[in-house]
This record gives structure tokens, sequence and C-alpha cells, in this order.
């Protein structure tokens, strides 16, 4: 089978894809929650590309498969599946919530202007230490880091 090309430039073999899927399936078991033929796609919609989608993008993605699926399955799927740890939410709370079914350990890239949204990994950020006045505050349980500009596209008009 042949990767898919993310749009960080990374590539998403069909192993990798098929593992995702297959966390998919066993959280569910796991939970008791049912594996729908909509659940299943809303996932494989996040988990198929790099461009951390916001619910109206996975929507009008799974629409194309399934035309009868409502924008509201769709963001209650998202939150059921973030509250399964299957994904994980970026971006602003008060802007448009994009999720991210890549669980492995990355940091995230925003632009400011256009939206784009990218994966990138760090070898100093992959060896963060918590700093103590973290720790006192509390248990860790992950770390993000997500840094916001000018992608170069947008840098390069004006205005």
């Amino acid at each position: 089978m042949i990767p898919i090309l993310l749009a960080n430039g990374m590539t998403l073999t069909p192993s990798e894809m098929q593992q995702r899927m297959n966390r998919f399936g066993d959280a569910l078991r796991r939970s008791g929650v049912k594996l729908t033929h909509q659940r299943m796609e809303i996932y494989r919609e996040v988990a198929r590309t790099g461009d951390h989608p916001d619910a109206e993008t996975v929507y009008r993605g799974v629409r194309k498969r399934i035309p009868t699926v409502s924008l509201d399955t769709v963001y209650r799927t998202l939150w059921l599946l973030m509250d399964l740890g299957l994904i994980t939410t970026l971006g602003s709370p008060r802007g448009s919530v994009r999720f991210d079914a890549n669980m492995s350990s990355h940091c995230h890239y925003l632009c400011t202007r256009c939206g784009m949204a990218r994966d990138f990994h760090s070898e100093e950020f992959a060896k963060f230490k918590i700093p103590d006045a973290v720790k006192a505050l509390g248990s860790v349980e992950g770390t993000h880091v997500e840094f916001r500009g000018l992608c170069s596209s947008c840098s390069k008009k004006k205005g």
C-alpha cells in the first residue's frame, strides 16, 4: 500500500493508519461504546490527515461518504473521541477547535492569519523536563507545545 502524504510533508504509512484504527476499535470496546460506521468514519477523517481539521471540515469530509451524517453527530463523536484519549484538541478555546489523531509526542505550528496547522518534531521538546513548580501543582498527564506566527506563504503576502 502507498503511504498517505500529509499536508505537513510527512507521511502516514498504511501500518500507522491501521494502528490508529486498531487503537480506535480497542478503545471503544474497552469503554463499552458501540463501534458504529459513523464513529469509525469520523475518526478516520481526523486520523488520515495532518491538517488538524476543525469539526466543520470533518463534517464535510465524512458527508462525502455518509450523506446523512449530521454536524451534531460529528461534534458529539469528536468530543467522545477526545474523552477516550483517541484525539486531542489544539488552538484557541475562543476560536474553532481543531482535532488531532496523532497521539505521539509532537509539537504544533499554527499560522495566525490563514489557520494552517502542522505537526513538527523537536528533540529539545521531547526531552523537556517538567519543572518542580509544575509538579507541585499536581500530576502532569501530558504537555502541549504550540508555536504561533505567520507561515511562509502568509509572510510573502502583503497586508
